[in-house]
């Protein structure tokens, strides 16, 4: 039977208000990759301008992490993602109207910061308002979400292109943000003193982040954090699209819809994950082993992309990010590896890294392709070469991930 703690038809409003909030920002985080052939020619700019530009979103995110888990716990999530959505209006506004690089980037990173909010948020939330059993279904919906997000920057932006430009479909942007503050405001529950009490006298136990950066887990999934995962971030919201029209030769317009239908497979396949990974842990599979056993695939796949160059289009693209996957489970592990009072600071700690990383590799990349076109290569030789460099990092990290817990586990017996 469900349980619910607020009532049915309110738990489906809160949810679908918090819902069009992180839209927005999944929407904004893809964009980029959509845009890159736009902007890369009205403003000349290089591979790593691109990814500076595109990392910004992630540089601004990642940094509002930690005092996110903060300003949450006391000022629960009505006033703070209302507030900090204002600042991605003023960020959105201001990117439609840049004139340089340097206002896109500062707009950029304005946007991260705003958008910060949009999803831990929500998590927090679902942790008082939802009942235990609804809560591993929403945060799996918010997943489709973020899939329904990245779907929408693609087609439906090129699209919109000649009619509209680049410029007047971030106004566009501007307005839903104003009305999803608005919504915010209208339909999200005051945050409940009384449990918010409970919450602080439970962190007093040991509340503290060095308890979370110490744990052997959790420092095992750190370069996991930023390379794998910030690594696919990185290339789902940024090189995907770059990939498909440099190397595969794909017209912008193609290149829209191969990331189209990307994020249709993504959007499916986090719905089936979701329904299935319950059964999957039910039946003995560990977050450690759905990793140990998953992300090799992920690896032979990025090895045949690189070496097929050209040849590897969105199919090949599809494959990778439908193969990394496995990946979603590091977040609830993260989470579940923690006593309740600790699991806050945990997931906001996580998130850190993998925005983190995802700006580290977005600048990353396009530096690598600047230095390998600058040494006399040919741009293909500089993509292969930057998807070596991310292949390379995340088997050391997969490697790291294995001995730490092989230790753990060694320690345990």
């Amino acid at each position: 039977m469900e349980k619910y703690i607020l009532p049915k038809r309110q738990a489906i409003t809160v949810f679908l208000v918090f819902a069009f909030g992180y839209f927005l920002s999944c929407l904004l985080r893809a964009i980029t990759a959509t845009l890159s052939p736009i902007l890369t020619s009205e403003f000349n700019l290089f591979a790593a301008d691109l990814g500076l530009l595109a990392g910004g979103y992630f540089l601004g995110f990642a940094c509002m992490q930690i005092p996110l888990g903060y300003l949450l716990d006391k000022f629960g999530p009505k006033k703070i993602v209302s507030s900090f959505l204002l600042i991605a209006l003023i960020g959105t506004t201001s990117f439609a109207l840049a004139q340089s690089f340097s206002g896109l980037l500062v707009s950029r990173i304005l946007i991260g910061v705003g958008v910060s909010a949009c999803l831990m948020a929500p998590l927090t939330g679902y942790r008082i308002w939802f009942a235990e059993n609804q809560q591993q279904r929403a945060n799996s919906w918010m997943l489709m979400i973020a899939s329904l997000g990245f779907l929408s920057s693609t087609l439906p932006i090129q699209l919109l292109l000649p009619s509209f430009g680049w410029r007047w479909i971030f106004g566009g942007i501007s307005i839903l943000i104003l009305i999803s503050i608005f919504l915010m405001l209208a339909f999200i529950p005051k945050w409940d003193h009384q449990k918010e009490d409970e919450l602080k006298e439970n962190s007093s136990k040991s509340g503290s982040l060095s308890d979370v950066w110490k744990d052997r887990f959790f420092i095992s999934v750190i370069p996991m954090g930023l390379f794998n995962y910030g690594g696919l971030m990185a290339i789902q919201t940024l090189w995907a699209g770059p990939w498909m029209t440099r190397v595969a030769g794909y017209t912008p317009l193609e290149s829209a819809t191969g990331l189209f239908w990307i994020n249709i497979t993504m959007l499916v396949s986090f719905f089936l994950w979701g329904y299935f990974l319950p059964r999957i842990t039910n039946s003995g599979f560990s977050a450690l082993k759905i990793l140990k056993l998953g992300l090799p695939i992920s690896f032979l796949i990025m090895i045949s992309i690189i070496i097929l160059g050209p040849k590897a289009g969105a199919f090949y693209i599809t494959l990778f990010i439908l193969s990394s996957i496995f990946l979603s489970v590091t977040q609830p592990a993260v989470g579940l590896s923690f006593p309740s009072y600790l699991a806050g600071k945990a997931l906001t700690s996580f998130n850190l890294l993998i925005f983190l990383g995802t700006f580290i590799m977005q600048w990353l990349m396009g530096l690598v392709i600047d230095l390998v076109k600058n040494l006399g290569y040919s741009e293909i030789i500089g993509f292969k070469s930057a998807f070596s460099v991310f292949l390379f990092l995340s088997l050391v990290s997969y490697i790291f991930f294995l001995i730490i817990n092989k230790k753990r586990n060694e320690n345990k017996t």
